[in-house]
């Protein structure tokens, strides 16, 4: 897969050459690139900005570098996908990651300020993406999100497959809790089941344990529920 972000901050895309990103990198499953949108500026002092028509406060990235960054990928060409993260797009979840980890090529335009023009999004961008109900400075640490969170899915990019596949959302709940060594610390312990062996009790502390973290943390999710034999009650 190629990753490609727009953005006028490309030194914040550092930690992408760390963990699991940059061994997936090492690994050629996945390659990261940053475009840098004054390399497309309008003129020679670098402006890929400008006041936003109706006299509101703030800036506005301007069409025109927006529009040659973006082809410049060739992403159009290559029949991928370009994701805008902006706080008025679609919830992220784990379901759009699945679905955007079996692309071959992504941009990601990373908006600033009060947002992109308008003519952008509606020409050029494919799918609007927003991390969650809040607003950050910029586009660049959603864009992050959304990067790791679609490359760990692509097969090679974690030690243990089946790792992600016991995450939280995977199965359409919350992870169970986990414990490690030692078996007691500061007077808890590990829960008896964890130690006994038996894979079948186990199974169903964790599938039970993921269940009643998932009605108590999250029941918009709960609540919507397909249990089944698998994962849920009978």
């Amino acid at each position: 897969m190629r990753i490609d972000c727009v953005t006028i901050f490309p030194e914040m895309f550092a930690p992408m050459k760390a963990s699991i990103m940059g061994r997936a990198q090492a690994k050629g499953i996945m390659e990261f690139n940053t475009v840098y949108l004054r390399d497309f500026a309008i003129n020679d002092y670098g402006q890929v900005d400008d006041v936003p028509y109706g006299g509101e406060p703030g800036m506005v990235l301007r069409p025109e570098p927006l529009a040659k960054a973006i082809r410049s990928t060739g992403i159009k060409e290559d029949g991928g996908k370009v994701i805008y993260l902006t706080a008025d797009g679609v919830p992220f979840t784990h379901k759009i990651a699945e679905e955007l980890s079996k692309e071959s090529h992504l941009v990601l335009v990373c908006g600033h300020y009060k947002g992109i023009d308008d003519r952008i999004r509606q020409t050029e961008v494919d799918m609007e993406i927003s991390i969650g109900d809040f607003v950050v400075s910029g586009g660049e640490l959603p864009a992050m999100v959304v990067t790791d969170a679609v490359v760990r899915l692509i097969d090679g990019a974690l030690g243990h497959k089946e790792s992600g596949e016991t995450d939280s959302f995977a199965q359409g709940v919350l992870g169970w809790p986990v414990y490690t060594r030692p078996e007691e610390f500061e007077g808890k312990k590990v829960p008896e089941v964890l130690l006994s062996g038996h894979h079948k009790n186990i199974s169903e502390w964790r599938r039970q344990e993921s269940l009643k973290r998932t009605r108590e943390r999250r029941p918009d999710i709960f609540e919507k529920l397909q249990l089944n034999t698998k994962f849920g009650d009978k």
